[in-house]
């Protein structure tokens, strides 16, 4: 049975996530405003733009998973380099403060994974996405650099994926008709559920994908690679 930490598990993907692996392995997630009990996860408050360390971890971590994130769609003009900055704290300095903090546990592991986040909108380019596509892009960046890194101890790999029906994206699909038009962009005529994005991590983080590293994974419906 392998140990698990999800950061931002209590809702969306991560809480997917978290309650697709309790099934079979331990699993400890944060949460950050939205508290969640489970009767098979141990949640902990953790705030990623703070300074606390986490607590009650386990001595070995055979996997991590950074799932906290925004989307704040706005025309460039619009936007204070402020904004850049918190997004940035949030999407990449949150990540690289929580991997700091449990590297040395997941050295311990015999095939340690680490899975981050990354957007369609960073190899595409989208209008109204300058803030999510240059933290995410950040983030790409990090897990080529971490993989390279840390290899052949630790696992890292990213997930990019496309619209999907969570609480983050709750005002992009507010209505049946923007979930219908947004379905229409996509090759496959559908936006995205947790489960597609969170069987992709369970896979990366299991002994099943023990040669794949470094990798920038696309999960969005075709739309990124697609013209139907």
């Amino acid at each position: 049975m392998k140990n698990f930490l999800i950061i931002g598990a209590s809702s969306g993907i991560g809480r997917k996530l978290a309650e697709d692996l309790s099934l079979t392995h331990n699993v400890l997630g944060t949460y950050n405003n939205n508290a969640v009990t489970h009767d098979s996860i141990t949640y902990t408050y953790y705030d990623v733009v703070g300074n606390e360390q986490l607590e009650g971890l386990p001595e070995v971590i055979d996997g991590l998973v950074y799932c906290p994130g925004r989307i704040d769609l706005r025309p460039f003009g619009r936007i204070k380099s402020e904004d850049f900055i918190k997004d940035y704290e949030i999407q990449v300095v949150g990540a690289i403060k929580v991997i700091q903090q449990v590297l040395p546990l997941l050295k311990k592991s015999d095939n340690a994974s680490i899975v981050l986040f990354s957007t369609v909108a960073v190899q595409t380019g989208f209008t109204f996405h300058s803030l999510v596509s240059s933290s995410k892009g950040a983030i790409e960046g990090l897990t080529k650099a971490l993989a390279a890194e840390f290899a052949p101890k630790i696992r890292v790999n990213c997930i990019a994926p496309s619209l999907t029906n969570t609480p983050l994206a709750a005002q992009l699909l507010a209505t049946e008709e923007k979930i219908a038009a947004n379905a229409q962009r996509h090759p496959m005529k559908r936006v995205g559920s947790s489960a597609d994005i969170a069987s992709l991590a369970a896979f990366l983080l299991s002994d099943q994908s023990s040669w794949i590293t470094g990798q920038i994974m696309h999960v969005d419906g075709g739309i990124s690679s697609l013209k139907v």
